[in-house]
């Protein structure tokens, strides 16, 4: 009898430590699913940051065209302006020096 006690023994000790052996490996599981899903969160914060800084930027850039498309025409009207005035000087000069050449 004693060597059938000896080999229960011997499985129950076998399946002991195999129990343990995989409760440990779940639970170090469980950390690191713990851990991964901390992760996760914090990439997920992490990303609507992002999201929210690129979404200003975008606005920003759109303010910013907005802008620089008023002040090329504004600089298109002066330029046309400008111009004008050149022109009119010139007539001006022309007709100035016709009066002061003619007899």
């Amino acid at each position: 009898m004693a060597p059938t006690i000896a080999v229960q023994n011997h499985r129950t000790t076998t399946v002991a430590a195999k129990e343990d052996l995989l409760r440990r490996r779940n639970e170090e599981l469980e950390r690191e699913l713990e851990k991964s899903l901390e992760r996760e969160e914090k990439m997920k914060m992490e990303l609507k940051k992002m999201w929210e800084r690129v979404r200003v930027a975008e606005e920003a850039e759109e303010r910013l065209c907005s802008q620089l498309g008023e002040l090329e025409a504004e600089a298109m009207d002066q330029a046309v302006a400008y111009r004008e005035r050149l022109v009119t000087l010139m007539e001006q000069l022309a007709a100035a020096q016709k009066l002061i050449q003619s007899p």
